[in-house]
């Protein structure tokens, strides 16, 4: 059994692969970029060294998803029996013809490239719960098209890939659908690969004094925001991807009962030492200012694409992902249990900064 990987040495694809190893018993092809060959190289050797049983089963190839045929001309596919598609641009702030010929695009040449899989038995196809855009009210597992504008060209081309992906499913390819929420560092040691999302508000807070401002678009005790741990994506991906019913679903890795805005900062506050001064602003006031007053963005280095998320309309409903998981042991840690763990690796690690791999 061999499996295909994408978006390896990448945060997510580098933590999954060990386990799905372990699960298929097989090797492990991944197509790595030409730019991350020597990161990629290291980071197999690394896995090699920390699970002696993976050496030698970690096959790197040089490729690229925006080109036709992944740019393999046909070599490695084989005797691919799993697909596991990761490579995406993860950037909120992309514009659109890179996130086009990546996110879209791309999924398309790896759809297509598959088919010359005789042996496929499963794509497993990382999307994210923010294909909803701004929709307002609960999003289930099987909704995609609810016709939400959306915060950004990230969001519109992973929407738009996962559409190309369900008309592949609807026509018979053996797939399921991950969809994670806003992922963080790891929950026992606090291990990251960048610093976005909820670290671009612990780095102002750290940056003031005890008593510190934060301006909070909308209303912080009803918008809440969804953040879930790296461990638990790898622990519950891991464990779904090889149950019995998996096959054609859609699960959204997402925290059933999120902390509203107010909670959250509340949270971010404790584990910084901080005392909030907190500023109501409309999301727009607050995105404008940022994009456009002199300086403010150089003074707190907060994304005014980051903004959207601590005012985001969306309820992730996860009944497929509860539902299958019983029985695994797998639970998803409230984020006040391991915040601080978050906040002391940042500190112990200031060379690492928020670009995403593209």
């Amino acid at each position: 059994m061999t499996m295909l990987m994408t978006g390896f040495p990448g945060f997510l694809a580098s933590a999954l692969l060990p386990g799905i190893l372990r699960r298929t018993g097989g090797d492990a092809t991944c197509l790595v970029q030409p730019q991350y060959a020597g990161l990629a190289v290291r980071r197999a050797e690394e896995l090699a060294a920390a699970d002696a049983s993976l050496a030698g089963r970690v096959h790197l190839l040089e490729g690229d998803i925006t080109q036709p045929g992944l740019g393999l001309n046909g070599r490695g596919l084989d005797d691919v029996t799993e697909v596991w598609h990761l490579a995406a641009v993860y950037d909120l702030a992309v514009e659109r013809e890179p996130a086009v010929r990546v996110n879209v695009d791309g999924t398309r040449n790896v759809l297509d490239a598959i088919t010359r899989c005789p042996g496929l038995e499963r794509l497993h196809y990382f999307s994210t719960c923010y294909v909803s855009g701004r929709y307002a009210g609960p999003f289930g597992e099987d909704d995609l098209e609810v016709g939400a504008p959306f915060n950004n060209y990230y969001e519109e081309t992973k929407h738009y890939a996962e559409v190309e992906v369900r008309r592949r499913m609807a026509a018979g390819l053996p797939a399921t659908i991950y969809r994670p929420s806003i992922v963080v560092g790891d929950s026992h040691t606090g291990e990251t690969q960048k610093f976005d999302g909820p670290y671009f508000v612990m780095q102002w807070l750290l940056r003031q004094p005890k008593f510190a401002v934060l301006p909070l678009a909308g209303d912080p005790t009803v918008t809440r925001v969804n953040v879930v741990p790296r461990d638990f994506i790898i622990d519950a991906v891991g464990y779904l991807s090889g149950h019995s019913h998996s096959g054609g679903r859609t699960y959204q890795l997402a925290d059933p009962h999120p902390l509203t805005v107010a909670e959250m900062v509340d949270a971010l506050a404790h584990a910084t030492g901080r005392k909030l001064i907190k500023l109501a602003l409309p999301r727009r006031v607050a995105k404008g200012a940022l994009a456009h007053v002199p300086g403010a963005y150089k003074l707190m280095r907060i994304p005014p694409e980051a903004v959207d998320y601590y005012a985001h309309p969306t309820h992730y409903l996860t009944d497929h992902t509860q539902a299958d998981l019983v029985g695994s042991g797998i639970q998803l840690p409230p984020f006040p249990s391991y915040v601080d763990r978050l906040v002391e690796f940042m500190q112990h690690h200031p060379e690492i900064g928020s670009a995403a791999m593209a």
